[in-house]
């Protein structure tokens, strides 16, 4: 799994020019499946996700979690984060997860996340999406395997 945290001050993601989803103060997670992911992953990302001290306390310092500012979440599926671009000049997606993997997990990542914090809005899976956003910071951080 390849998560892209992106600490935002509004984020929302548009489908056919309709709004499918916005938040406010909160989180926008760009989230990739791949073919070794399992529900047990996806828990430990919700995991370390939901407890990251990356927003700023009353003197500035990044010390409180999404839970402790009551912070929104947006989750927008994104298999490019699968790319290998290690041959040639057109990335290969060999890594990402099949399609219905991919949405079954997608889809688990989403209940689970929703079952432990309060506003959670989400792209269409396999759409062609539009995302918007500012961010706040900028603070990005990228979450793989490797970094878990």
């Amino acid at each position: 799994m390849r998560v892209v945290i992106q600490r935002v001050q509004e984020a929302k993601v548009m489908v056919d020019g309709a709004c499918v989803g916005s938040i406010k103060n909160g989180l926008l997670l760009l989230l990739g499946v791949g073919k070794e992911d399992t529900k047990e992953i996806a828990d430990r990302y919700i995991d370390k996700i939901l407890k990251m001290r990356i927003f700023a306390d009353e003197n500035g310092k990044t010390n409180l979690s999404l839970q402790d500012v009551q912070g929104e979440i947006l989750v927008v599926s994104q298999f490019t984060l699968y790319a290998d671009c290690r041959k040639g000049n057109r990335p290969d997606f060999i890594n990402a997860a099949g399609a219905q993997k991919a949405k079954e997990l997608y889809e688990y990542f989403l209940t689970s996340i929703k079952n432990r914090i309060g506003k959670v809005e989400a792209g269409v899976f396999g759409a062609d999406m539009k995302v918007s956003l500012i961010n706040d910071g900028p603070f990005t951080i990228v979450l793989d395997e490797n970094l878990l």
